[in-house]
């Protein structure tokens, strides 16, 4: 513990002074008295524990002080560095800190990586590299020069009617009153109701994958906006789920035949387009679909070039680069 000096501790100062040796003075304890005004050594020491800007702090074992004496400061060791800080952001999701399986590397082999593939060569190379135990879902990745975050103009959101289907299912639910009730019932839908629907929903109820309603229902179906918006289950007729053919709409989006898209925050649109068990040329004309569907419903905000890269890949598999003009300009073969 460092030691506190004043002028009328003098008996105390003349011991130390005559009793210390030079080994005996640590950087941490050293207390003297001279003719000039007598000063203390006091450790340096780290605090790491506070604000980010005061790192350092002063160890103060003499709070009282006058104008005599005078502080220094001094280390016996030298501070170790912190510890670095934990990635945080995009940064902690690079694919170089990621562990990959075996099996993923294997297949990654399969393609290039740099390489942009057209079309049919891609939906080949998709098949080849499907060796999950499971039967993989074929998806699309389109990248767009939108920004639907910062310019309301540039949001995109539509649905699109696979010639094929999807192979997926999803659970359907119904809101309607009258006739219609019955037509929801007969065409399959999961879940039917009306007032008593809503309510449920409003309570927390989200049982079901896509909301169908009909168009004397959407007054009342407008208050669960804040419910079902940022999941993308509010009912729209742009996307085709307010629709008077009911029965319709529920075969539509209950067996994969239309599904709905939207670009994210970041103006990338992702889509299933099939199985990795479909032929070639469905899955070619699920995902010809998708692209043609994408450019007819391009925002009225966007400027510049609309297409800015495009990927497909399986569930599990590594994503293969699409080259934009070619898909843009594709035609398949007159007996597909």
């Amino acid at each position: 513990m460092a030691t506190c000096t004043t002028p009328s501790s003098s008996l105390m100062q003349t011991h130390a002074a005559s009793t210390a040796h030079t080994q005996d003075l640590t950087p941490s304890i050293l207390s003297f008295k001279s003719k000039t005004p007598a000063f203390s050594v006091r450790p340096l020491v780290l605090n790491t524990s506070g604000h980010r800007n005061s790192l350092l702090d002063w160890a103060n074992p003499c709070p009282q002080r006058d104008s005599n004496h005078f502080v220094a400061a001094a280390m016996g060791d030298t501070a170790t560095a912190p510890p670095p800080k934990p990635k945080k952001g995009i940064a902690s999701f690079l694919k170089i800190d990621r562990v990959r399986s075996k099996r993923f590397l294997e297949i990654k082999k399969l393609r290039e990586t740099k390489k942009e593939y057209d079309v049919k060569t891609a939906i080949s190379l998709l098949k080849e590299m499907a060796s999950s135990k499971f039967v993989e879902t074929a998806e699309a990745h389109f990248r767009l020069n939108i920004d639907p975050k910062k310019y309301s103009d540039q949001q995109l959101r539509a649905t699109v009617s696979f010639p094929k289907a999807t192979g997926l299912t999803f659970k359907v639910a119904v809101v309607t009153r009258g006739e219609k009730f019955d037509e929801a019932i007969t065409a399959g839908a999961e879940i039917v109701g009306g007032e008593d629907l809503i309510e449920q929903i409003r309570g927390g109820f989200r049982e079901f994958d896509k909301l169908i309603a009909s168009p004397d229902m959407m007054v009342k179906v407008v208050s669960l906006g804040r419910l079902l918006g940022s999941r993308g289950l509010l009912p729209s007729p742009k996307a085709g789920t307010v629709t008077p053919d009911i029965p319709q709409a529920i075969e539509e989006f209950k067996n994969g035949k239309k599904v709905e898209y939207t670009a994210d925050k970041t103006g990338i649109v992702h889509i299933p387009f099939g199985k990795v068990d479909f032929s070639e040329d469905d899955l070619m004309l699920n995902f010809l679909a998708v692209v043609k569907s994408i450019e007819a419903n391009k925002p009225k905000g966007a400027k510049g070039v609309y297409w800015k890269s495009a990927h497909i890949c399986t569930s599990m598999g590594p994503s293969i680069r699409l080259d934009v003009r070619e898909m843009l300009s594709y035609k398949p073969p007159s007996n597909v």
